[in-house]
């Protein structure tokens, strides 16, 4: 008597391991087709009646990093403890802004309108998109495509260099920046606390042309990779930590001595793994009294070895500043504006991006090229899923540069090195919720 080809009925389980293969196989086609037919039916419904694609596209959004981040709604103790807070700053300025209208309206602030505030909020942001919406359809085309324009106007605008030397330490929004379609990523530096700007002068004061030097730990054999960081930062020179095993060790204090009194404004110290010999933390001090900045490297990638890496020409880049809301970001923030000049040359279209998720500060560089739309890619969408105005011809042919590393705050210290106090450091127990993040 042969047996039955027919898969058994559903719960039973056959003896045979190759009629339990056959069946399970069977049952995972019926669900495939019984899907994939739902999902027609769906796209059916929806190529007549778009409104339903976007009401299920509002209600399936997906769980992002952002989505499930928390903010402390409360601030617990004074100022001295504001590199602690995970407060959004941008939310919160916006928060003061409303509940100050509604007390000049003669309106009354309810204690509990958190919900009330935040509807408005949402409102607010709304209509403000919809006015940029309509100002970037009567703009003209970017300053970075005509390049043409901005020789010409050279000359008009040598009148107006007195006037605008004055805010040449402002370091100009990159039109990475401008455009970028996530509000929630792109960082706003000028709603910086101005109980920081007092307690950090050094760091929301830089220089106009900021000078660097670059050197290693004690003892280091990371002179390519320093050389390689010299080059990173502009008007940066890598002198070596001693110019032998057997010379005297000079030590953080003296170099920053040597340093303040030939005009740089800051030190980059490249500290070298105990176990490898690759780069394991990155020390940061601003001339001539501090702050000093310790920040952990991983993932340290030279551009020669990325591939089809470009060569770095020398231009000054702009500078891409995402993800850094917090008091704490927002002064690692302003560290990384001060380090380079405030006029980038956009002729170079070189970018420099530091990208924080999750307190990780991810440092890329890239070259940058503006070119035609080809009939085969499809529209950018904003962060609705909506074409994105403004650049339906245009697409941007990206080339990284390098290095590539990833960069993690571990302590800043109120002056040089450790002996002089910490103002923050990074503690352990803090990263068990997963969901709460210092920056």
């Amino acid at each position: 008597m042969a047996f039955s080809k027919e898969p058994p009925m559903a719960g039973f389980k056959p003896k045979n391991k190759l009629r339990r293969q056959s069946a399970f196989l069977a049952q995972k086609k019926s669900k495939e087709a019984a899907k994939r037919d739902e999902r027609f039916r769906r796209k059916r419904e929806e190529d007549k009646n778009p409104s339903l694609r976007e009401e299920r596209q509002r209600a399936n959004l997906p769980a992002t990093i952002e989505s499930k981040r928390k903010f402390d709604n409360d601030i617990v103790g004074d100022e001295e403890d504001a590199l602690n807070w995970a407060i959004d700053v941008e939310r919160l300025a916006k928060k003061r802004k409303l509940e100050q209208e509604a007390i000049e309206r003669g309106e009354k602030v309810e204690e509990n309108g958190e919900e009330g505030l935040l509807e408005k909020l949402k409102k607010r942001d709304a209509e403000g998109n919809e006015v940029e919406d309509d100002e970037e359809e009567d703009e003209e085309v970017d300053s970075m495509l005509d390049s043409e324009s901005e020789a010409e106007g050279d000359s008009s605008d040598a009148d107006a260099a007195p006037s605008r030397s004055k805010r040449k330490t402002e370091r100009a929004a990159s039109p990475a920046m401008s455009t970028t379609t996530n509000a929630t990523s792109a960082t706003n530096l000028d709603i910086s606390p101005d109980f920081l700007k007092q307690k950090f002068p050094a760091v929301f004061n830089p220089a106009e042309t900021p000078k660097i030097l670059v050197t290693t730990s004690i003892n280091s054999t990371l002179h390519n990779e320093a050389e390689i960081l010299a080059s990173f930062f502009p008007n940066a020179d890598y002198v070596r930590r001693s110019a032998h095993a057997h010379a005297h060790k000079y030590s953080v204090r003296e170099i920053a001595s040597f340093a303040s009194n030939r005009d740089y404004t800051a030190l980059a110290i490249l500290m070298e793994a105990h176990h490898a010999k690759v780069p394991d933390g990155l020390d940061i001090v601003l001339l001539p009294a501090g702050p000093h900045f310790h920040f952990s490297i991983s993932n340290w990638v030279e551009g020669k070895k990325l591939p089809g890496h470009g060569k770095d020409q020398g231009f000054h880049p702009e500078l891409v500043l995402n993800g850094f809301r917090t008091p704490l970001g927002l002064l690692t923030a302003h560290l990384w504006r001060g380090l380079f000049p405030a006029q980038p040359e956009l002729q170079g279209r070189t970018a420099v991006t530091l990208h924080n998720q999750r307190d990780y500060i991810f440092l890329r560089r890239h070259r940058y090229v503006f070119r035609e739309k080809r009939a085969t890619e499809k529209q950018v969408l904003d962060a609705n899923g909506k074409p994105l105005k403004g650049v339906e011809d245009i697409r941007v042919g990206m080339q990284e540069i390098g290095p590539r590393a990833t960069l993690k705050l571990r302590r800043i210290d109120r002056g040089i090195q450790f002996k002089s106090g910490q103002e923050w450091k990074w503690k352990a127990h803090a990263e068990k919720e997963r969901t709460r993040f210092n920056m």
